[in-house]
């Protein structure tokens, strides 16, 4: 996706996560190195986060980012601030499909955005929740399911041993590394990833990297 003006900080188990999956993995090891100091960052803004994860859902990264830019264009009338709950809640249907968005995710940013500005979703308690715990709570709203909410725990809360099994980028990836270009079964893909814990996180965005050397975000 577009680079960010000035990309934010790693997290602090960043260092430390390469270092042991370099141990762990020759594999991993020649991508962490190939990579450089390119790193995980966060948004910093939970809806933010969450609005981009359900307009990237089953489509490719440059198509999500050519969506995002017209979603964020048309949402913020062309000026500098933020996206947020009230601006999409002023958006028709209508509107977010012309932005490129499906019927189905038009909907389902517009109940996102009213959930959160009607305190439904609480993301002040989600630091202190296990991932599971923050996993369970968000795929009770419509649209967000377990791959959601992974990509939540991982670009918003940056939790490091997060690994999204229904990624067909990741499965991608462990095949074309690991298996001889032959995808895995979500199985498979578990028993191969086991090495890599608890750093499971990193491994994963730097399979995404191994496809696309523009970073993902969200």
């Amino acid at each position: 996706m577009t680079p960010a003006v000035s990309a934010p900080p790693p997290p602090e188990w960043w260092l430390q996560a390469r270092q042991e999956l370099s141990a762990a993995d020759p594999v991993l090891a020649g991508l962490i190195a190939g990579f450089g100091d390119a790193a995980l960052g966060s948004r910093g803004d939970p809806f933010t986060t969450l609005a981009r994860s359900i307009v990237g859902q089953q489509i490719s990264v440059k198509a999500a980012q050519s969506v995002w830019d017209r979603f964020s264009t048309a949402v913020c009338a062309g000026t500098p601030q933020s996206i947020t709950p009230v601006a999409v809640m002023a958006m028709s249907v209508a509107q977010l499909r012309g932005c490129g968005l499906s019927q189905r995710k038009a909907e389902y940013l517009g109940d996102l955005a009213q959930r959160f500005d009607q305190g439904d979703l609480l993301p002040a308690r989600w630091p202190a929740m296990d991932d599971e715990a923050v996993i369970a709570e968000l795929i009770r709203v419509r649209g967000i399911g377990r791959w959601t909410a992974e990509m939540f725990l991982i670009f918003n809360l940056l939790r490091p041993d997060v690994l999204p099994l229904d990624d067909i980028g990741l499965l991608r990836a462990m095949g074309l590394h690991w298996l001889q270009g032959v995808t895995p079964t979500r199985a498979q893909a578990q028993d191969l990833a086991q090495r890599w814990a608890p750093w499971r996180t990193a491994a994963t965005w730097y399979l995404w990297r191994s496809l696309d050397p523009v970073p993902v975000e969200y």
